[in-house]
């Protein structure tokens, strides 16, 4: 990949400023995917991280000027090329990060939707053996017994239905938030539930009128 830089309209990524040259550098990123940034005879030069250079490996933590007044953004060079490798890398953290939420959502609901519902009837289980021991012929703890029996159950089974409840409304707010973030970074177009690795063979994006580069070449 080679993206050349300047002010003249032919280049790859042009730059509006009257302190580049016309030709004033081109990016390269060789076959292990390391980029380099060289200078093409600038009249002003090339610096990188302060010092001026003719050839070097570039990250983009750099920081990078054409002289003293151009600032040069890596990121959007690499755009200009169709490369989005860099934004679909950090897909994968999304992706990761909502098959896990969704999957805590769903295990935790269960289980308090069952505690909720399993738990009043050991309750009773439990007032049943002290009355047994305790209470034999009162009429007050039989009562009391009675209403226990009664009661308690429907209120576990009330409050299980209502945590079950919560289920479908915080997986649809996830699902709302993941369509949100887990799109291509150039057409914003939702992935869908397709795992990112299997994105990631794919190489680039689907959409004709895209096909932004997913994975260095």
């Amino acid at each position: 990949m080679v993206i050349t830089i300047g002010r003249a309209g032919d280049n790859d990524f042009v730059v509006n400023d009257p302190h580049v040259s016309r030709y004033h550098a081109r990016l390269l990123r060789d076959e292990e995917g390391c980029l380099f940034l060289e200078d093409m005879a600038s009249t002003s030069g090339t610096f990188v991280n302060g010092s001026q250079i003719a050839k070097k490996k570039v990250s983009l933590t750099d920081t990078i000027w054409f002289g003293e007044e151009y600032k040069l953004e890596l990121s959007e060079v690499l755009k200009a090329g169709n490369d989005y490798s860099e934004d679909f890398a950090q897909l994968k953290e999304i992706y990761d990060k909502y098959i896990e939420q969704k999957v805590k959502i769903q295990s935790s609901n269960q289980f308090k939707t069952r505690l909720f519902q399993t738990l009043p009837f050991a309750f009773i289980g439990v007032i049943g053996v002290l009355i047994s021991t305790l209470g034999k012929g009162s009429t007050v703890l039989f009562g009391i017994s009675l209403f226990v029996t009664i009661c308690v159950p429907t209120i576990g089974i009330y409050l299980g239905a209502k945590q079950s409840a919560k289920i479908p409304r915080q997986l649809q707010d996830l699902a709302n938030q993941f369509k949100i973030d887990y799109v291509c970074p150039k057409c914003g177009t939702f992935l869908g539930e397709i795992p990112w690795e299997s994105l990631s063979n794919r190489k680039q994006c689907p959409v004709s009128s895209c096909k932004a580069k997913w994975v260095k070449d």
